[in-house]
């Protein structure tokens, strides 16, 4: 393990993506950066795509990350929105792999858990253990952009831990483990 490295924390939406940067040095991590995407004005599904996925290379560009986490998507009962959700998380994963930068998925309620020891705990909660944890002086209006800096914390409290989630180091590795939903 790296003595110093980054970690980019991602929560997909198609209406707003949050995201969050963490460093981390030995043993401590420091906050780097918090922020959101915001896709509302956009009507056009494929054009929040092409958004999501350039603003993810641009902040992997910027900030060169050693490991993604993103947030998985849950299962809920519209299947439309559960699509446009996984398209949103395919793009920012797609963005990540082209970089061929480590990507974790961590389930919501894992995520929860990891930052304030409760998988039911509400957003406003997740923010205010972040502020405390980071430090951070003030939270922002909208809580996904605290999602996606919580994603990263999360990575960072199970990093060296064993099975953390579902992880792709490259295409390569994607592939080979999702070969049944690959059409030959």
């Amino acid at each position: 393990m790296k003595q110093e490295r980054i970690i980019l924390g991602i929560d997909p939406g198609t209406t707003i993506m949050g995201f969050g940067l963490i460093k981390v040095v030995g043993k401590k991590m420091q906050f780097m950066q918090l922020n959101e995407l915001d896709l509302k004005k956009y009507d056009d599904h494929y054009l929040k795509l092409k958004l999501i996925f350039e603003r993810t290379i641009e902040l992997i560009d910027t900030h060169n990350p050693d490991e993604i986490a993103i947030e998985a998507p849950f299962f809920g009962k519209n299947v439309q929105s559960m699509l446009k959700l996984g398209r949103a998380q395919g793009v920012a994963m797609a963005a990540g792999l082209s970089r061929e930068i480590p990507i974790t998925e961590y389930l919501p309620k894992k995520i929860k858990m990891a930052i304030t020891g409760n998988g039911n705990a509400s957003k406003e909660q997740v923010a205010k253990m972040l502020q405390s944890l980071l430090g951070l002086k003030t939270l922002p209006k909208n809580l996904d952009a605290t999602d996606g800096l919580a994603a990263a914390v999360c990575h960072f409290y199970n990093s060296g831990k064993i099975s953390v989630g579902k992880s792709y180091s490259g295409w390569s590795a994607f592939v080979k483990q999702n070969e049944g939903r690959i059409k030959k």
